[in-house]
């Protein structure tokens, strides 16, 4: 029954064209500055979790190679399709709870669960960050970053896709520090200063 699942979700990634490596547009890397203060909600997600939230010994920026594009949109894309989104007031009766979600979840949960099961693919917890980021109707959303060599791309549970981080629509506002999954840094979103400038 795997094998048979296994097979129809390489045949509708076939068909979307969401596997290909050269999907993957190499872009820069987000820029970040100082230090931010941590959400409410992974603040007590990591009272819960203790281990999630360490020091990393390593800093790694992956390589992008074809075998972990194509790792990271399988997860990606099966995360979106597996988990039915419902509110943390729908599944937990309060306005925010960050958790690993079975069958249903939030967007803090769709990056839990892409975290960590990239994590066990072989992917440095360093190169896997959660981040906040506006929508363009002002809420707030998490996503989670992907930092390879050829730039910080996003996946989310809104996007099958996964992009480099400037083709998406959010303006970013903090993200996980690198060097610890505790801690967080504020994001220097400055696409928007740029296209000002030059019109």
């Amino acid at each position: 029954m795997r094998a048979v699942r296994r097979a129809l979700v390489a045949l509708v990634f076939t068909a979307l064209g969401v596997i290909s490596a050269t999907s993957a547009q190499a872009g820069r890397p987000m820029p970040t500055t100082g230090p931010a203060s941590q959400p409410i909600g992974h603040h007590d997600f990591c009272r819960r979790e203790a281990a999630a939230c360490t020091p990393n010994a390593v800093r790694a920026i992956v390589k992008l190679t074809p075998e972990l594009w194509q790792t990271v949109q399988r997860v990606n894309y099966l995360a979106n399709v597996r988990i039915q989104p419902r509110t943390d007031q729908e599944m937990h009766g309060v306005s925010e709870l960050w958790s690993y979600p079975t069958s249903e979840g939030d967007c803090e949960d769709y990056v839990l669960f892409k975290q960590h099961v990239l994590e066990t693919e072989g992917v440095p917890a360093s190169a896997l960050l959660i981040t906040v980021v506006r929508q363009s109707n002002g809420d707030g959303h998490a996503v989670l970053t992907l930092r390879t060599d050829q730039g910080d791309f996003i996946l989310d549970n809104l996007e099958d896709r996964v992009l480099a981080w400037e083709l998406t629509p959010y303006t970013y506002l903090k993200r996980q520090s690198e060097a610890h999954a505790g801690r967080w840094v504020t994001i220097e979103d400055v696409r928007d200063l740029l296209v000002g400038s030059v019109r």
